[in-house]
């Protein structure tokens, strides 16, 4: 059976239980999903059926009118895409933000809190911060969180949507200095706004690998 047969008999139950399909996929397969859908809809697929393959078809497919600041930002991004667009400050990453983690996570696993036993037991031979707390730090990392100095000051507010992928290639000990690097993928327009893909490496001094990579996704709107 053809996947556009199949998708065209499971319609109507979709239809029934309407979900938003698209918040599952990443951007990138997102466009080739909403590009399909496009062309279904011109070979005679019913409005139903489109809802009922993306949950609000109509509004993702409908035409985007972009807003003159975000027209603007986005062109200046298109232009950097793939570059270096930011490298953060240097942030100590001690012992006492990993047990003020651990606290607020209750993780207290000893190779965060117990510097004596991991001195003995750990291959690293010190304690080392949460890995979910590395990724805490992103924001702040990327300088998103200084009302004085915004990142993208023409958006009126800017939004964490989620992260397409992370992982930790190596763990960040207490009392190491870490910062991010970061590169902007996509820029895609969105109702009321632009939604934003970056890869943000977590730079921990005087270490090959990276204590942190991540797939990071804002939304502007404006």
């Amino acid at each position: 059976m053809k996947v556009v047969d199949f998708l065209k008999q499971k319609s109507e139950i979709l239809a029934k239980h309407p979900f938003e399909l698209k918040d599952w996929l990443s951007p990138s397969i997102r466009d080739y999903w909403i590009e399909f859908l496009n062309k279904a809809h011109v070979s005679g697929w019913s409005k139903a059926e489109s809802i009922a393959l993306n949950g609000d078809a109509v509004q993702e497919t409908a035409t985007i009118e972009i807003h003159p600041e975000a027209a603007k930002l986005m062109e200046e991004l298109n232009a950097s895409l793939g570059e270096e667009t930011h490298v953060g400050e240097w942030l100590t990453v001690d012992q006492d933000k990993i047990n003020q983690f651990a606290a607020v996570t209750e993780d207290h696993q000893w190779i965060h809190t117990d510097p004596e036993r991991a001195a003995v037991e750990s291959p690293f031979k010190t304690t080392i911060a949460h890995g979910f707390l590395t990724l805490s730090l992103l924001s702040v990392l990327t300088d998103s969180v200084d009302p004085e100095n915004q990142k993208f000051p023409t958006a009126k507010m800017t939004v964490n949507y989620g992260l397409n992928q992370v992982r930790f290639p190596y763990p960040v000990k207490a009392g190491n200095r870490v910062r991010a690097r970061t590169k902007i993928q996509s820029v895609s327009p969105i109702k009321r706004g632009l939604e934003i893909v970056q890869e943000i490496s977590v730079e921990i001094e005087g270490c090959r690998r990276p204590g942190c990579v991540a797939e990071s996704v804002v939304r502007l709107y404006f």
